[in-house]
């Protein structure tokens, strides 16, 4: 829940929060507008607000207000681009950042790009070396690159039919790299 809900909840203005709380007007009007409170500020307002921290840091967008389509497009767009490294990640960031979709469900589709494309990197460098120390065919290395995207795009298309499926990642991390 956010801070203009729980403020309008206790029927409160903005003057009336910041007189309550000793923030600012400005400081209340930025939190409302998006920011997170952090430290002393957030504090003053759940001790203004009658609440625990936990409910006002909590400024996730409820599950019906996201754009599963869109969110779909996101995870798709990594699927275009697997054999390109880094593309698999800076393309859907861009999406995101246009398509105004930054919440759970899209930091942990990049988060999961971000991990892959550093394992993916690190088994295709000691294929390589592999290759080298045992002397192994030199036909190892392009086996592997298919291999690791192959397993990619299962990933990839796996978590988009759970998100068609039940709005939310099969794949996923226990936590965000972004």
């Amino acid at each position: 829940m956010n801070i203009k809900t729980l403020r309008e909840q206790k029927h409160l203005t903005q003057e009336d929060l910041a007189n309550e709380s000793g923030i600012s007007i400005r400081t209340i009007q930025r939190i409302e507008a998006g920011r997170e409170p952090k430290g002393h500020t957030a504090k003053a307002l759940t001790n203004a607000l009658g609440l625990d921290l936990t409910a006002i840091n909590k400024t996730e967008k409820p599950i019906e207000d996201l754009n599963f389509s869109l969110i779909k497009l996101i995870n798709l767009s990594s699927l275009f681009v697997t054999f390109i490294p880094l593309l698999n990640i800076i393309l859907p960031l861009v999406i995101i950042y246009f398509g105004k979709q930054n919440n759970s469900i899209t930091k942990q589709i990049i988060s999961l790009q971000i991990l892959w494309t550093i394992v993916a990197t690190l088994i295709f460098l000691i294929t390589g070396f592999l290759k080298l120390s045992f002397s192994l065919s030199h036909f190892i290395t392009p086996w592997a690159l298919v291999v690791l995207i192959f397993i990619n795009v299962i990933l990839i298309l796996v978590n988009t039919a759970s998100i068609d499926r039940s709005k939310k990642l099969f794949f996923k991390l226990n936590f965000s790299l972004i």
